[in-house]
């Protein structure tokens, strides 16, 4: 008898098993990831407006675990639901499937309105399973470019930390500054910028910034890392004043230099945004690498599922961190 249900800390023996298969280096750092998610007692039993840590549900049959998806809701705003990993058993379609169908049923039964997930452009399989399996639609795209032995220049800057009394300010920002065709699916309120009140349970840590003038908020910046050493440089501008992207990139890199002597830099160009071509051509010429494309799909909770593939070969989502 298939069942899917909450994974535990009994499961994590024959958790590793499925693991196995994967076949990575990095098979050791998802299971300890994923042991500490399933002893999140108390998040399990909160409401969707109360959840501070990811959580993951597997696929039991016969005492195996054939397959596992882990999601998380965006912080500030429990409505959005991130999909992060999904693992099941080679050639067991149907498991992936089920899967992303449970928590979509399970959670959209709950208040959740949308569901996200961000997949490597190389991966066309996962397109298959999550598009033409599952009713997701491809939204809009991102590219992380790294920066080569960064050597930031010390002076004195104009950043200001973000206060949680800056959201609504930070939200219209972010929002007017969206191409038109991306408002619907990827705007974001006031509360998804401010300061998550259980940020050190979770993975990741951000740093936000602003830059004004005359009380008029010309940009929003933040840093976010989940080991220390990986760094990814998020930037948004206010697309009717000209910038140094310069002097910003290296007030930023400089943040990251106060807390590290050695790191590795990332800048996240968000293709769905006004400035995105310019930053883009901008990144470019400073010689900086792109290293990874990938893709955001979006499933709203009310629309219809498309007609199932048959032609899905892949098993795994999640844990390809860029790495320096």
């Amino acid at each position: 008898m298939i069942k899917i249900r909450r994974l535990t800390c009994f499961d994590i023996p024959k958790l590793k098993k499925l693991i196995s298969y994967l076949c990575t280096d990095e098979n050791d750092k998802l299971a300890k990831n994923l042991t500490q998610e399933s002893v999140g007692f108390i998040n399990a039993m909160l409401p969707l407006q109360f959840k501070f840590k990811s959580e993951s549900f597997i696929v039991v049959q016969d005492k195996e675990i054939l397959g596992l998806i882990t999601i998380q809701c965006t912080p500030g705003n429990c409505e959005k639901i991130n999909i992060t990993r999904l693992i099941f058993k080679e050639n067991r379609y149907e498991i992936g499937k089920s899967l992303v169908e449970f928590v979509v049923q399970k959670l959209g039964g709950k208040g959740a309105a949308t569901f996200t997930v961000t997949i490597d452009e190389c991966h066309e399989e996962l397109f298959d399973l999550f598009i033409n399996g599952c009713g997701f639609r491809q939204c809009a795209s991102e590219t992380l470019w790294k920066i080569e032995r960064p050597t930031p220049e010390l002076k004195k800057n104009g950043l200001l930390y973000a206060q949680n009394s800056d959201a609504k300010r930070i939200s219209e920002l972010y929002n007017s500054e969206l191409v038109s065709i991306y408002k619907n699916s990827l705007q974001r309120n006031p509360k998804e910028f401010t300061q998550p009140l259980f940020q050190g349970f979770t993975k990741e840590y951000k740093t936000r910034y602003i830059l004004e003038e005359s009380k008029k908020l010309l940009g929003y910046f933040s840093i976010t890392t989940s080991d220390n050493l990986n760094y990814i440089i998020d930037v948004t501008t206010n697309s009717g004043y000209e910038y140094s992207y310069d002097d910003i990139l290296n007030s930023l890199l400089c943040e990251i230099g106060k807390k590290k002597h050695a790191f590795y830099p990332f800048i996240k160009q968000k293709k769905y945004t006004k400035e995105s071509e310019r930053f883009g051509e901008y990144l470019k010429q400073k010689g900086y690498t792109p290293v990874q494309t990938q893709q955001i799909l979006v499933r709203d909770f009310y629309k219809p599922v498309s007609e199932t593939s048959q032609n899905w070969e892949i098993f795994v989502l999640g844990e390809n961190q860029v790495r320096g």
